[in-house]
């Protein structure tokens, strides 16, 4: 038990694999009123003379009381307690592709962005995912023979569905009108976003970001924007760490210009935002986009450590990680670089200032 003021600001991150659960009860408002803050395996209890708060755990997650260690109060930040702790399922990511879709089933490609359809009623006949993008250096470690895919680029057929990284290549040549040049941006007719670019005069590429694809018969998602964007980018990265055990990796445009660099530290966190039916105790505004609950919000997210490399920022790091083969990149329309950017940082700001900084390098969670 421990006072501390009102008004109260409450982090919790969940480590899955460890057990393990971080605990920071914020510095009060100034004026606040003396608070009892105790722990149960199931919430937060806040009690002052006016009376008692409760902020619930959501369903499955349970910390463990008699574990409390690591107590210390950090000034500007506030009381940091470490406890064990359990969470069960993990939230399934939003995923721009559904995966379901395997094949025999007609689908639609939707503007992630306004709705607007942009390829209608689709029979995919095949689902392929691409090799990696150096696919192509790697055959002659593979062959005893000259190339044999030598300048035959990976293209789909009319029921094809070719998918990359952060990407989708689809046969567009029975939704034209008039045969298109190659290497140019396909613009949604509505809301003008970017959607992606033409590979060759069959062939387009869908960024993951931009498009939905969804069953024929199903309805639009309308999903937040900066929801979606952390949520498939942070799908993209676990995969690529898990397949390539890769976890550093360059944020470009499509015109290879260089936006963040990022570097995944772990992608089991379960971050709740306590929801409070009592105004004396705010929401933490990391999951502003999070729907309301009768509990407590907690989102499967990923911890990452980021740079900015606009304006010539972090140029000569930048220029050192794109040299390193171990560093994967990621392409992107530059206008969702710039979304990302935003997402990081505004998401950092609103972490406690302990956790804002780690080896020069900005802290955030994207959640999935």
């Amino acid at each position: 038990m421990a006072v501390v003021e009102a008004e109260t600001r409450v982090f919790l991150e969940v480590r899955r694999r460890l057990q393990s659960a971080l605990l920071i009860l914020g510095e009060p408002d100034e004026g606040g009123m003396n608070l009892d803050i105790s722990v149960t395996p199931t919430s937060l209890l806040m009690r002052s003379p006016d009376g008692c708060t409760e902020i619930r755990l959501p369903a499955g997650v349970r910390l463990a009381p008699s574990s409390c260690g690591g107590l210390q109060y950090i000034s500007g930040d506030g009381l940091h307690l470490r406890l064990r702790a359990q969470a069960e399922s993990s939230p399934q990511p939003i995923s721009g592709f559904n995966q379901s879709l395997q094949a025999q089933e007609c689908c639609s490609f939707y503007c992630q962005s306004c709705g607007e359809v942009t390829i209608k009623d689709r029979k995919l006949l095949r689902v392929l995912p691409l090799p990696s993008e150096n696919w192509s250096a790697l055959v002659g470690e593979w062959c005893c023979h000259p190339d044999p895919f030598a300048n035959k680029p990976l293209h789909p057929r009319e029921n094809d569905c070719f998918v990359g990284d952060s990407f989708f290549l689809v046969n567009s040549r029975s939704d034209l009108e008039q045969e298109p040049k190659a290497n140019t941006k396909v613009i949604c007719k509505r809301c003008k976003v970017m959607l992606g670019e033409t590979v060759s005069s069959e062939t387009t590429k869908f960024y993951m970001t931009e498009v939905i694809v969804q069953p024929s018969e199903g309805s639009f998602p309308n999903i937040p924007r900066s929801q979606f964007v952390q949520s498939v980018i942070a799908r993209c990265l676990v995969e690529l760490c898990t397949a390539r055990s890769t976890f550093r990796f360059t944020i470009q445009g499509q015109d290879g210009k260089v936006y963040i660099l990022l570097w995944v530290l772990n992608s089991d966190s379960l971050v709740m935002e306590p929801l409070s039916s009592s105004g004396c105790i705010r929401k933490f505004p990391l999951l502003e986009d999070s729907l309301e609950a009768d509990s407590g919000s907690a989102w499967n997210a990923i911890k990452v450590l980021y740079q900015p490399c606009i304006k010539s920022r972090n140029k000569e790091l930048a220029s050192s990680w794109e040299g390193d083969i171990s560093v994967h990149p990621l392409t992107l329309p530059s206008t969702t670089c710039l979304e990302l950017l935003l997402i990081l940082s505004r998401n950092n700001a609103s972490l406690p200032l302990s956790l804002r900084q780690m080896n020069s390098f900005q802290v955030a969670f994207l959640k999935m």
